[in-house]
Order: structure tokens, then C-alpha cells, then sequence
């Protein structure tokens, strides 16, 4: 990848039918990697809350350690698109509150920001562009809503969210948003809305047919915990680490380590 990525190139994607890649990264190291490896978009996510800084869910995350993690990523300069997480409660009370969060994004390095939410957020959206900030929705299972939602589950089997789901999208599209982020829907459901928009769809864990997809970093690279089910685990990397920890361990104990060669 020689160019950077901007908006405009991902959805020249959609037209043209090429898949989207896209991940997590929360620091300087693995948004380097993720770029080198040739990523269209890097998420800044939200999910650090869990798979990072330890917290049960998304809603504890503080705009300003999303802002500063978004910082750090953007010193890479990578060339694929950086989105940053905008979190809970940093746009819900209003279109003012929303553009003053999403600024901070831009100010941090940002190429655009992702929100969740659908048709309750449209007028939010609508504001943020209107300053000149792309934005990326986020419809289906939205995390920061995971208590109304009544946990993390799959969104779509019942009529009633069918139907909010193609509102939602609708709107977040009406409202400009360039992409949209379906997480957790019906794969058939999913392939409705990515045939109905004309503006991109991102995947996770909603099947093949969008136009492109996005998994959490440390789930891809088996440092999590606890996945979730639609997640691949690309390599085994925790126990990697722990096996390189604990020959250095064991050198150090024994003396092994620091031979002659690492110091003067």
C-alpha cells in the first residue's frame, strides 16, 4: 500500500467491489504492524477497555484515554485510515457534545471517527460532518448499549429488530456517514443492508457479504481472555510471550542471563 487511505478510497472500494480490511490497534508497536501488514483502516477501538486496560466492558473508557490512545497510533503516520472510538456518553446528550468529542479525535491524529447507534444519532452525525469530520456508524450489537440490549447477543432474529436494523442503517447513511459498522446481525440480514446502501459495511461477526470486514486485534492474535464467537484466532501469541517471559525468567534466576555479549 503506497498511498494513504482516505475516505474517498474506501468508498471507491464499495464500487468496485474490493473488500475492505480493517482492525484494531491502541498503541505505536501494533498500529505499526497493522499498517505494514496492509490494513485499509486501523479502529481505535473502544474494545481497549477489555482487551487492554482490563474493565469488564466499554462503558468505564474515558474520552481522554481514547484520545490519547488514538495519538499514539497516528504517530506511525500509518497510511491506512485511523478511526477513533468515540466512547460512551462522549456524543449521546447532544450534536455539541458530539463535535467537541469528535474534534479531540481529529486534533489526536484521526482521519475520521465511528459512533454507535442509528437512528438516535442522526442528528450527532449530521453535526460532526457538518464540521468537517467523517464519521463511520455502528448498527447491530452496539457494546455501549449492551444493558438495554440485555448482553451481548446476536441482533436481527426478531421482526421488530429486522426492521430497526434497516431504519438504522437508512438513517446513518442519510445523515452522511461514510461507512457503517453491522456487528452481530444475521449474516442474511446483513447482506439485505449491504445490497440496500450505497455506502460501505463493515462485518463483524455478521457474516461474509459485506463489503468488508474488522476484528479486534488481540482477539486475531489470541491475547484475549474471552473472545467472542465470531472471532478467528490468527495465532497463539499469549503463550508465545509467556514461554519468551519465562526463559528470561529462568536466565535471570540462574545466572544464564546477562552473558558477556549484553554488556560492556
Amino acid at each position: 500500500m503506497s498511498e494513504k487511505v482516505t475516505v474517498k478510497k474506501i468508498l471507491k472500494k464499495k464500487e468496485q467491489k474490493e473488500k475492505i480490511a480493517m482492525i484494531t490497534a491502541y498503541d505505536a508497536p501494533f498500529a505499526r504492524a497493522a499498517d505494514e501488514a496492509g490494513v485499509d483502516s486501523i479502529l481505535v477501538g473502544d474494545s481497549m477497555a477489555m482487551v487492554v486496560l482490563g474493565m469488564e466492558n466499554t462503558l468505564s473508557i474515558t474520552l481522554e484515554e481514547m484520545v490519547e490512545h488514538t495519538r499514539a497510533v497516528a504517530r506511525v503516520r500509518p497510511k491506512a485510515l485511523v478511526i477513533g472510538d468515540m466512547p460512551f456518553m462522549s456524543y449521546e446528550t447532544g450534536p455539541i457534545k458530539a463535535m467537541e468529542s469528535a474534534s479531540l479525535f481529529v486534533k489526536a491524529g484521526a482521519d475520521a471517527v465511528k459512533l454507535e447507534g442509528g437512528e438516535e444519532v442522526v442528528d450527532q452525525i449530521k453535526a460532526i460532518i457538518k464540521v468537517g469530520i467523517p464519521v463511520m456508524g455502528h448498527i447491530g450489537l452496539t457494546p455501549q448499549r449492551f444493558l438495554k440490549l440485555g448482553g451481548y447477543r446476536m441482533v436481527g432474529k426478531k421482526k421488530e429488530e429486522e426492521e430497526q436494523l434497516y431504519r438504522d442503517a437508512e438513517a446513518v447513511q442519510e445523515a452522511g456517514a461514510f461507512a457503517v459498522v453491522l456487528e452481530f446481525v444475521l449474516a442474511d440480514l446483513a447482506k439485505k443492508i449491504t445490497e440496500k446502501l450505497s455506502i460501505p459495511t463493515i462485518c463483524i461477526g455478521a457474516g461474509p457479504y459485506c463489503d468488508g470486514q474488522v476484528l479486534v486485534l488481540h482477539d486475531v492474535l489470541g491475547l484475549s481472555q474471552q473472545s467472542p464467537p465470531f472471532a478467528k484466532k490468527y495465532v497463539d501469541l499469549f503463550s508465545i510471550a509467556r514461554e519468551a517471559i519465562s526463559k528470561y525468567v529462568k536466565e535471570v534466576k540462574s545466572g544464564e542471563f546477562p552473558t558477556q555479549e549484553y554488556y560492556k
